[in-house]
C-alpha cells in the first residue's frame, strides 16, 4: 500500500471540470512574505491581471496576501493544474524581472476545491477579498491594493 503526503495527497484525486468554479490557494516558498513588498507585490499583481496568465479560464477573484494567493477561478476546457502552472510561471517570471530573484518562489503544490453548484460565487468571492481583514492588514477591502473582483 502507498502511503501519500504533501505535495502527492493534494495532486490525488484532482479532477478538472470544464465550467466548475475553484477556490484556489497557492502558497510562496517556505510561506516568504514575498508580496509583503509593494514592488514584487505589483509584478506580481499585474501578471495575475494580464489575460495571457488564465488561457480559457476566467479569473472571477483574488487576493494577493504577504505570503500566499487565493484566487476564484472558473476553467474552461484547460485542465486547472495547466492554468495555475501557467499563473505561478507568469507570476515568477515577473518578480524575477522586477526583482531579479533566483529562489523559487512558489511550494510545487497548490490547494484546490471546487465550489458546489449550490453554493454562491459572489460569496465565495467576498470571502476571498476579505482576507487582508481577517489577516488584521487592514480595516476594509478597499484600504488593502492587491486584490481584484470581476463584480467591480
Amino acid at each position: 500500500m502507498t502511503i501519500m503526503n504533501g505535495q502527492g495527497a493534494l495532486r490525488k484525486g484532482r479532477v478538472s471540470e470544464p465550467g466548475r468554479v475553484y477556490l484556489v490557494t497557492c502558497v510562496a516558498w517556505n510561506r516568504a512574505p514575498v508580496f509583503r513588498h509593494y514592488r514584487a507585490a505589483r509584478a506580481a499583481s499585474r501578471a495575475i491581471h494580464s489575460p495571457k496568465s488564465w488561457g480559457d479560464a476566467q479569473c472571477l477573484a483574488w487576493v494577493l496576501m504577504p505570503d500566499h494567493w487565493h484566487g476564484l477561478i472558473q476553467v474552461g476546457e484547460e485542465d486547472l493544474s495547466k492554468v495555475i502552472n501557467r499563473l505561478k510561471s507568469r507570476v515568477s517570471k515577473a518578480i524575477r524581472a522586477e526583482e531579479g530573484r533566483r529562489s523559487p518562489l512558489w511550494q510545487r503544490a497548490f490547494h484546490d476545491r471546487a465550489l458546489r453548484h449550490d453554493e454562491d460565487v459572489r460569496d465565495a468571492a467576498r470571502y476571498i477579498v476579505a482576507n487582508p481583514i481577517r489577516a488584521g492588514l487592514v480595516q476594509r477591502a478597499g484600504q488593502y491594493p492587491y486584490w481584484n473582483a470581476t463584480w467591480l
